[in-house]
């Protein structure tokens, strides 16, 4: 029998449900401990930024071998900036999505992405 003050008795958190984190999070409720490296692959996922990406670059690459280079080197930038621009705003764009959308809030607590906690 375990003594509930242990600190093996609690290691797992209170789960938050997401009307309560919808609600809280503007008003400074809860503390979000987000994981940036898993943040990045989810959010990349989320928001398909590997065929938006492809959709830019693609077209660009066919427009620079058209002969239309300043066109089709602006579009391959376009898509190099997008992919960076997801990864470096990972965070924030993970609370942004889970604080507007159950399914992702539900996803990114219990895979690990981002712990909310009560303050």
């Amino acid at each position: 029998m375990t003594d509930p003050s242990s600190p093996a008795a609690n290691d797992t958190a209170e789960y938050i449900a997401f009307e309560a984190f919808r609600d809280g999070y503007a008003r400074g409720r809860f503390h979000v401990v987000v994981n940036p490296e898993l943040a990045r692959r989810f959010v990349a996922q989320r928001v398909n930024a590997m065929p938006v990406t492809i959709a830019i670059v693609g077209p660009g690459i066919a427009c620079a071998l058209a002969g239309y280079t300043v066109i089709g080197a602006l579009l391959v930038g376009l898509g190099i900036v997008f992919r960076r621009v997801i990864k470096w705003q990972a965070p924030k764009i993970l609370l942004q999505l889970t604080s507007r959308q159950r399914a992702a809030y539900y996803d990114a607590t219990t895979e690990g992405v981002m712990e909310v906690q009560r303050r």
